[in-house]
């Protein structure tokens, strides 16, 4: 395992074009664009970058014409993913670089990519300039009667001809905007303040710009055609803030990433401020941000590391945030303020715990004991100094393996929804608990060597009825763990197609920041990689997150799925045989479950909902959708309550029945209450029943 790190969930985080800290209004001053030029440190950085992705990179490819129009597209989304700043004809004045950036990035000569980052600029501060002054000076001009409707997304729409066209999309943009806080019960007189607040607040972080800014933003559209997770950091960036945003010291506890103006919540680090809790979710957006009892801070349009910057602070203080619920209904700007205190997340916080729930299948109880892993862990400072004591995800899973054996569970359920990952080496010795010595993962690098990592001991700590349960947001460690299980057919992997990161990252350093280098890539004992596709289940369950969104194969540049040779190694058992009865089992049983009915429904309605291509600027039209999507959704939901014996709801909850779960302290069995679970139970116990018969006819 020596040359290879920690394994840890990795998010595509968008570096925007706004960087630096907030100033006050006297410190404002008009951005220069003639002094943003590059300087001879980036110059030379640069040419380390092209040498380092030329000879270490894993997919070891060309810097020649077709990857110089890639990293051509990759800049122009990345300056304008919108395409609501350019016009056609600065598209037309930058097309004849798009076959140059090969040839220019290989001399180090940075100053077309400047150039077309400075013509953004531009047009963003002429965007701030028109819609402060409409919000200032002619809100009441806005008309909400109309038919006009506006774009959900245009990512692909066609560039607007000229500078008319940018005003009328600018204008049609903030119309939107004030009807979207409107229908969230804003007033005029508070619209108006907040908008101002927002842009005057953006146009000082404009005025901020710096070269590094350009550098890195110019930089990182040629990493990252090589692939999501090979960046460049900025020498402050590298300082500063973890590569993959996780606050995990002194801060809340969650993965953060770029969502074009907001920060989104990509996971919820297990054990962390966030997550216990239970006011935030996955792809919640965060809008503003307050220290203590000051003033919320507008953080709408903010660079990422800036937002974690503003929502780290001291161990202990408190912090306020702004969010709004992903659970809200399509243009919902509805929000919420939470409040949380910074914490370091302790080791023993996150480890694995266990519980008993009972299950009656045709007549008969039977206990099956969940094992809930957090994350993959362990005490490297206790280990290295040999204390014979030292905390680690098997350590702990063995020794609850142990107690539930005394208890006489019929099966057990390994629980590893949201589980990010962790440490490759507990990923090994955790599958040792359950196979009797053989590989566990492969790991391949750029010259197409081959390391196998192996379970040394001989032995097997629980060899009865065993189910892996996994999500989308099950990542790297836990996918290289769920595939080992698969592959010696030792446990049944149920849920959803896991996340799909199989890469392994260095950081090499340069003469001026960072590069985050993708060098290897993982491989499964069946020679399959977790990469892109990650680890497909036996036994799939609906899920309300897109996978379009979450997941490796959602971010662009994604390393391909492939296969080496399989190792060698023998399955434990054969588990193939029963897959096809037990998905007819579990599908007879949920089409009866009120929440897999629920889900399903669920999915359905947003998938119809997202696609959706315009929204009206008609505020009648915009609400009547608002109200219509919400009777959906209630009549589901009570559809749901009602199934299962529970009083229904006059109106919605703030609560996601599905996204947010109901933790409230008087539960007093939360695994008997998750319907996955109990499922996952059930499919479980098909299984021990198949394998008697089988066993009874030989």
């Amino acid at each position: 395992m020596k040359g290879f790190p920690l394994l840890r969930q990795s998010c595509l985080i968008a570096l925007l074009s706004f960087s630096g800290s907030v100033l006050s209004a006297e410190q404002n001053q008009a951005l220069d664009l003639d002094s943003l030029q590059p300087t001879r440190d980036q110059v030379i950085a640069s040419l380390n970058t092209v040498e380092l992705l030329r000879r270490h990179h894993y997919n070891r490819i060309r810097l020649d014409d077709d990857l110089s129009a890639q990293i051509y597209d990759t800049y122009i989304k990345q300056l304008d993913p919108q395409r609501s700043l350019f016009t056609q004809q600065d598209i037309d004045a930058f097309a004849g670089n798009r076959l140059r950036f090969d040839d220019l990035l290989k001399a180090g000569d940075l100053n077309v990519g400047f150039a077309m980052h400075k013509r953004q600029l531009q047009r963003v501060q002429q965007r701030l300039a028109f819609t402060l002054d409409l919000i200032d000076n002619k809100l009441d001009t806005l008309d909400f009667s109309s038919d006009q409707e506006i774009l959900v997304d245009r990512e692909d729409a066609p560039w607007v001809a000229d500078e008319q066209g940018l005003e009328q999309l600018w204008r049609a943009q903030a119309k939107d905007e004030v009807l979207r806080l409107k229908l969230a019960g804003k007033d005029m007189t508070g619209i108006k303040e907040l908008l101002g607040k927002r842009y005057r607040g953006q146009q000082i972080r404009i005025n901020q710009t710096r070269s590094e800014d350009l550098f890195q933003s110019y930089i990182n559209a040629m990493a990252q055609v090589y692939d999501p997770h090979t960046q460049y950091l900025s020498p402050e960036n590298a300082e500063n803030f973890d590569i993959n945003m996780s606050l995990s010291l002194e801060g809340i506890g969650a993965v953060l990433q770029s969502d074009n103006e907001y920060t989104r919540i990509v996971r919820l680090v297990p054990a962390g401020p966030a997550q216990r809790s239970q006011q935030l979710a996955t792809s919640d957006k965060i809008i503003g941000v307050a220290q203590g009892n000051d003033d919320m801070v507008d953080v709408v349009g903010w660079r990422l590391d800036e937002v974690v910057k503003l929502i780290r602070g001291p161990k202990g203080s408190p912090v306020r945030l702004e969010v709004i619920p992903a659970s809200n209904p399509p243009g919902d700007l509805t929000s919420k303020v939470i409040q949380l205190t910074r914490e370091a997340v302790k080791l023993e916080d996150q480890a694995a715990k266990s519980s008993i729930i009972t299950i009656n299948q045709q007549g008969h109880d039977y206990r099956i004991g969940v094992i809930e892993g957090p994350g993959f862990y362990i005490d490297f400072k206790a280990y290295r100094q040999g204390d014979p004591d030292y905390r680690s995800t098997t350590r702990d899973v063995r020794r609850l393996l142990g107690e539930l054996s005394t208890q006489n569970v019929d099966g057990v359920v390994l629980d590893l929804r949201d589980n990010g990952g962790g440490s490759l080496q507990e990923a090994t010795e955790l599958t040792g608990l359950f196979i009797d010595q053989g590989p566990t993962v492969q790991v391949r690098d750029s010259q197409g060597q081959v390391q196998q990592l192996d379970d040394p001991e001989a032995g097997i700590a629980y060899n009865g009825p065993l189910a892996v349960l996994v999500n989308r947001l099950s990542a790297s460690a836990s996918e290289i763990f769920a595939g080992a299980m698969q592959d010696y057919g030792r446990a049944l992997v149920i849920g959803e197609s896991t996340f799909g990161k199989g890469t392994v990252q260095s950081i090499q350093p340069l003469n001026h920041g960072e590069l985050k280098l993708t060098l290897a890539k993982f491989y499964r004992v069946s020679g399959q990689s977790t990469q892109h596709r990650g680890v497909v289940p036996d036994i799939s369950y609906p899920s309300l997150l897109d996978s379009k969104e979450i997941g490796e194969s959602a971010l662009p540049h994604a390393m391909p799925w492939d296969t080496i040779a399989p190792a060698r190694f023998r399955a434990s058992s054969q588990l193939q045989p029963f897959i096809s009865q037990l998905q007819k089992q579990h599908e007879a049983r949920a089409a009866k479950d009120p929440d897999f009915i629920y889900t399903l429904a669920r999915i359905n309605l947003d998938a119809e909902i997202r696609a959706q291509q315009t929204v009206p600027l008609n505020e009648a039209k915009r609400k009547q959708r608002q109200d219509d999507y919400e009777a959906r959704l209630l009549a589901l939901e009570n559809q749901r309550l009602t199934a299962r014996g529970e009083e229904p709801l006059s109106t919605l909850e703030n609560r996601d029945p599905l996204l947010e779960p109901d933790h409230s302290e008087e539960k007093e069995n939360q695994a008997q209450d998750d319907a996955f679970l109990v499922e996952t139970s059930h499919i479980l116990l098909d299984l021990l029943q198949l394998e008697h018969q089988v066993a009874t006819v030989d």
